[in-house]
């Protein structure tokens, strides 16, 4: 498993949060500077300087309904509210389309296109504001640092670490089956066509060499695909062009979006399990937290300006049937820590905190945890 893999699965599956509620903000007809609020308070909280730190750092990933648990709050960060059959179908939307990604990857280092691919579009919704811009630029630059120099071998084992995160996942989604890249089943159809690795061959050629190195014979095979040589090499610069299109936004065309349970994940007994069965990672799943949201902050909105409820069905009766028929296995109950009610939790999480303060301000650790309490006791 690599330690390197969580921020490229956090901006990733942000990535795609934001393309679908800019899809369901258009298709509800949410007035433009409410949208566009949305979007900007969301895309500023999940760019915060001291969050992404966090993110950054070497750690291992964490169980779904612990990440889930910081998506439900990013999604909440403006004056937009999602019911819970909206925030389940939002996650299943973003999961499944960047398994698919990850899976059609034609080298392993694409992943870092993908992610690309995804900030070029964030930047495209906040054009408007420079402040947040920057951020978005800065993730970009810790994003090259990080991982511009790795191996092959890292990035296939940030590859292989990912697929195993998704790999239990099979949530049939209305565009891939009306593409025909899933079966029925949830399960992704991998294609045989269209352009190879960057600086690899068109497969059907074999060539024998001799123990000087010298090449003796050449041998034609039908590989059965249609494949063709990659038309140019995909820049990884803050700006240039990505050749690869796995991670643009599939919802700029409208187009209803609709998920449903596969047989596999309804009797998906390893998922019950990370329900039922005791978490022997809960002590580290709640510092995660505790550090992750430590370094959010949360725009309560400000003014007479009211919220509202942005809904991912097309209808309120849709909304309420799929939250009484989602399979209890697979419904990701959102940790809720409620630090002002147990004296001896607040405590713990204080202490918590204060162990993973940034060494610049030490004098700030039990204030910030007492912020980071009432913060997490308003969820």
């Amino acid at each position: 498993m690599s330690v390197r893999t969580l921020p490229l699965l956090f901006l990733n599956l942000g990535g795609e949060m934001l393309y679908i509620l800019d899809q369901r903000l258009r298709a509800q007809n949410i007035p433009g500077d409410k949208a566009r609020k949305v979007l900007n308070d969301i895309i500023s909280t999940m760019f915060n300087r001291k969050f992404m730190e966090e993110l950054f750092k070497p750690q291992e990933l964490y169980s779904k309904k612990a990440l889930r648990t910081i998506y439900n709050r990013l999604a909440h960060a403006s004056i937009m509210r999602l019911n819970q059959a909206s925030m389940d179908k939002l996650y299943d939307l973003m999961t499944m389309a960047f398994k698919y990604q990850v899976l059609l990857c034609p080298r392993p280092k694409d992943v870092l296109l993908v992610t690309f691919n995804h900030l070029d579009a964030i930047k495209g919704f906040i054009q408007d504001s420079p402040t947040i811009l920057q951020q978005v630029d800065e993730t970009f630059r810790q994003l090259t640092e990080t991982y511009g120099t790795l191996s092959a071998g890292e990035f296939q084992l940030i590859r292989q670490t990912l697929l195993i995160f998704f790999q239990d996942l099979h949530i049939r989604v209305s565009i891939f089956l009306k593409d025909k890249v899933q079966n029925s089943n949830g399960r992704f159809v991998l294609p045989v066509s269209g352009p190879v690795p960057w600086g690899t061959e068109v497969p059907g050629l074999i060539r024998m060499f001799n123990n000087k190195g010298e090449e003796v014979k050449k041998t034609e095979f039908k590989h059965g695909g249609n494949y063709v040589s990659a038309p140019k090499e995909a820049s990884f610069e803050l700006y240039g062009d990505r050749v690869l299109k796995l991670g643009t936004n599939m919802y700029s065309v409208n187009r209803p979006v609709e998920t449903h349970m596969s047989g596999a994940s309804k009797n998906l007994t390893s998922q019950t399990q990370e329900n039922i069965v005791p978490n022997p990672l809960a002590k580290e799943e709640l510092n995660f937290l505790a550090r992750l949201m430590g370094g959010m902050e949360i725009k309560k909105p400000s003014g007479p300006e009211p919220g509202f409820r942005l809904n991912l069905f097309t209808t309120d009766e849709e909304e309420e049937h799929a939250a009484l028929s989602r399979p209890e296995e697979l419904s990701y109950e959102i940790i809720n820590i409620q630090a002002m009610q147990d004296q001896q939790r607040k405590e713990e999480l204080a202490r918590i905190m204060g162990e993973f303060e940034i060494t610049e301000q030490p004098r700030q650790s039990s204030s910030k945890g007492d912020d980071l309490l009432a913060m997490m006791d308003e969820l």
